[in-house]
């Protein structure tokens, strides 16, 4: 039996995990987290002192979420990362935490099955064209940007080799701004508007032709459920980071 705790239990999609898991026969949800709600735990660090679990599952804000990763590590507990907002840098901190204390961490910018198959996807096309860009769409009230999934997706392209690229951002005239944020090597533009929940795009040209691939994410929670509890089954068999759902899928 695996003990989970979930961090951002109330919200979205940590309410739908933690559904989840009290319904799964070899998984225990011992504690929630959330600071709005009187029942629960109000912070990571006493959830994870008065009921300690296996697992803890973060769906919390970019805010919080790497204050909540590290408090883990140091008690020695795996962590599944559903939040976005962590950077390369804090990634890098995290791995060598968890290899310190022999524990796993799996992140993802998206626990679906649809998503991980689009940085799948986008890796193979990287490797036979030459130039592409990340289009980002999400909610208009999102504060963080790059998404986490478009984030992830730029960071596996940055695997395969930089985009070619005919003028640079430097060498850009008027504002270098409108040409999006670098991030590990590919340009990214974030739209924040009224009615998307999370949708990434990644657009791949040559010469006279194009490929987008670019993955929606509906109104449900549901989606992420099933990749998440992957996530729990796999972190106590790990030792370090792992990045990306993709990598768990045979």
């Amino acid at each position: 039996m695996i003990r989970v705790c979930v961090a951002g239990v109330t919200g979205w999609t940590g309410s739908a995990v933690a559904e989840a898991v009290e319904a799964a026969p070899d998984l225990e949800l011992v504690a929630g987290v959330a600071r709005s709600d009187p029942a629960r735990f109000s912070s990571v660090a006493e959830a994870l002192d008065a009921a300690p679990p296996d697992v803890l599952v973060d769906y919390t804000h970019a805010a919080v979420v790497k204050e909540n990763v590290l408090a883990a590590l140091a008690r020695g507990v795996g962590v599944v990362v559903g939040s976005s907002g962590l950077s390369a840098d804090d990634y890098a901190e995290i791995d060598a935490l968890a290899r310190e204390r022999g524990v796993g961490v799996i992140a993802a910018g998206n626990f679906s099955v649809t998503a991980a198959l689009l940085l799948r996807f986008a890796a193979d096309a990287a490797r036979h064209v030459e130039s592409w860009e990340v289009i980002d769409y999400a909610s208009a009230g999102k504060e963080d940007a790059p998404s986490g999934t478009s984030r992830e997706v730029a960071e596996r392209l940055e695997g395969v080799r930089a985009p070619a690229v005919a003028v640079s951002v430097d060498e850009t005239l008027g504002d270098r701004e409108a040409r999006g944020a670098t991030v590990a090597g590919t340009q990214v533009h974030s739209l924040r508007l009224p009615s998307f929940t999370v949708s990434t795009e990644v657009v791949f040209a040559a010469t006279g032709e194009r490929l987008s691939i670019r993955h929606d994410a509906g109104e449900s929670a549901a989606p992420y459920v099933a990749g998440t509890l992957l996530a729990i089954r796999a972190v106590p068999g790990r030792v370090g980071l792992t990045r990306g759902l993709d990598s768990l899928l045979e």
